[in-house]
């Protein structure tokens, strides 16, 4: 009987192994464990590299952005092409497996061919056989936002996180929503890792001092490398501060350029930047900072199926929520990188067999909680996603219950990058709920707020995505709205991108010195009071039993 495991075995196989131009119906061969794994092996070192996880231990559905605009010197540069785009410029066959794992094209179609990307028991299984096929080579990172972003993150303030990465054999990380447990916590979760917690940027200012080590030095395949930690610098302002109010965040080029003399200095022969920078503030830092050989980006969830080199850097795009492996074998001669060979290996969860002992253990993670992570609160007719500069349907979903069930004119919901996607006809669980919204500051405000108020929030947002300067990006996609549409000049001067604000329920124009009542979560000041954001939408959809969303009309983008 041919299985969906089979037909994606076969389709795979057409764009893996037949190249630009085969057809999925065109494949003869099964894509198998072994085929995703095969790779030309190079040189002495193998870096095995992930990042924002976000928690997701089983496999998920995730659509890819079909909105991931570019401005500045990044306008019309990978990572910002997406779609039909992004297939030309990678010679990627329409409707293949890589397509489907790279892009949102077709995204419900194809998702029920391919099924779903990642579980943390098949990352173990591929980084098992690439350690066993290198033996004293491998180095395998973190690239952060590993612990939030799930129901049993939540509940064990990320300690669920750092047992299964200590058993995938994680030997390095860095961070960002992981500060958002506070200082304590992380804290005692460092101290639990038995591995570096690298982050160089961060100060602690009660002390004048570094609050984590910035580098390590190892050697693997004979080859001294030594690893430069980078934590995402704008954490007090896209989280909140009151959580960690003892450490000052940046981007502190002059100390990653000392680091990487000073490694040099030492004798490294491979410098690599495990950063959580972001991709355009990389690619930046690394037409600026000289010596660093691998940058091994993250924070804003772009999947590249080849590096991108900037002068003698290589930048990493490793993708999110556990649908990738990077693997980049190095050969360094010379104090230099010689030659190199790369794969970003989409993790299939239908092809890749899970490990068993990962699997027990994450199955024992999530025993406790089984009951409300499979509670099924309704149905969805239409694809629920988040991921895109401008909206998403499950953030459509989530303003549409605080308009409902706080009794508001107008909706806010934060443009977080995390979340999985939930095919039509799926049912909705808590599991999908605490997926979207999962943060330890989850109270739905409800507020007055005036007109100008309400441009300088939207003005403010978009600055901190569009500005053309990538230092002045500070994370994150447009904040979503419920109740109110309006028009974005991405090109704009700062201050005047946003215009033509309106209700959408009358059509009425946004009066600058009106009050509207406003709901909105995530809010970044201690002091807010409101109900968690996962109870308002849970009895929203129950409420509703099946949700169907129409196209939603609030964001007329110009000048893109």
């Amino acid at each position: 009987m041919l299985t969906r495991r089979h037909f994606v075995q076969a389709a795979a196989a057409a764009a893996a192994l037949l190249g630009p131009g085969a057809g999925r119906l065109a494949a003869q061969e099964r894509l198998t464990q072994d085929e995703l794994l095969r790779f030309p092996a190079t040189g002495q070192v193998t870096l095995l590299h992930f990042a924002d996880t976000h928690a997701q231990l089983m496999p998920v559905h995730f659509r890819e952005p079909s909105w991931n605009l570019g401005v500045g010197a990044a306008r019309g540069l990978v990572p910002h092409l997406t779609g039909a785009d992004f297939l030309r410029h990678y010679g990627i066959p329409p409707g293949s497996s890589t397509a489907h794992a790279l892009t949102s094209e077709d995204f419900a179609a194809l998702a029920r061919t391919y099924g779903r990307l990642g579980g943390v028991d098949r990352l173990a299984t591929l980084v098992k056989a690439i350690r066993a096929e290198r033996p004293g080579r491998t180095l395998l990172l973190d690239g952060g936002d590993t612990w939030q972003g799930s129901y049993t993150s939540l509940q064990t303030k990320g300690g669920d996180m750092v047992r299964v990465m200590k058993a995938l054999g994680v030997e390095v990380m860095t961070g960002h929503w992981e500060f958002t447990y506070g200082q304590d916590r992380v804290k005692q979760l460092k101290d639990q890792l038995g591995y570096p917690f690298l982050a160089g940027n961060i100060r602690d200012t009660t002390w004048d001092e570094d609050a984590f080590e910035g580098a390590m030095t190892v050697e693997r395949g004979g080859v001294k490398i030594a690893v430069i930690g980078q934590a995402f610098p704008y954490t007090p302002i896209a989280n909140p501060r009151w959580m960690i109010p003892d450490w000052s965040f940046g981007i502190n080029e002059e100390r990653i350029r000392k680091r990487v003399g000073d490694a040099r200095a030492a004798g490294a022969e491979l410098v690599v930047l495990l950063s959580h920078n972001g991709f355009d503030v990389d690619r930046k830092l690394a037409g600026r900072v000289e010596g660093i050989d691998v940058i091994l980006t993250g924070h804003t969830h772009d999947a590249l199926p080849d590096v991108v080199q900037v002068g003698r850097t290589l930048l990493v795009a490793s993708g999110s929520h556990g649908k990738f492996l990077s693997r980049l074998d190095i050969e360094v001669k010379d104090r230099r990188v010689a030659s190199w060979t790369y794969r970003l290996i989409p993790i299939f969860a239908d092809v890749v067999q899970p490990d068993p002992e990962m699997a027990a253990l994450i199955k024992e993670v999530r025993a406790p909680y089984a009951a409300e992570l499979g509670r099924v609160l309704g149905r969805t007719e239409s694809l629920l996603y988040r991921r895109g500069n401008f909206a998403g349907t499950f953030d459509d979903l989530i303003c549409q219950a605080l308009l409902v069930e706080r009794d508001a004119e107008i909706a806010l919901s934060p443009g977080f990058r995390w979340g999985s996607s939930l095919l039509p006809g799926a049912n909705i669980t808590m599991e999908d709920v605490y997926n979207q919204t999962a943060i330890t500051y989850p109270a739905v405000y409800r507020n007055q707020m005036s007109g100008a108020f309400l441009k300088d929030v939207l003005e403010d947002v978009a600055d901190n995505l569009f500005n053309p300067d990538p230092y002045y990006q500070q994370g994150g996609d447009m904040v979503r709205v419920g109740g109110l549409s309006f028009t974005l000049n991405v090109r704009a001067p700062m201050g005047r991108r946003i215009s033509e604000m309106r209700l959408l329920r009358n059509g009425a124009a946004i009066d600058a010195n009106r009050n509207y009542t406003v709901a909105g979560w995530a809010s970044v000041n201690e002091s807010t009071q409101g109900p968690p954001v996962w109870d308002l939408v849970s009895r929203h959809v129950q409420a509703q039993r099946v949700v169907s969303l129409p196209e939603n009309p609030a964001v007329k983008v110009v000048n893109a």
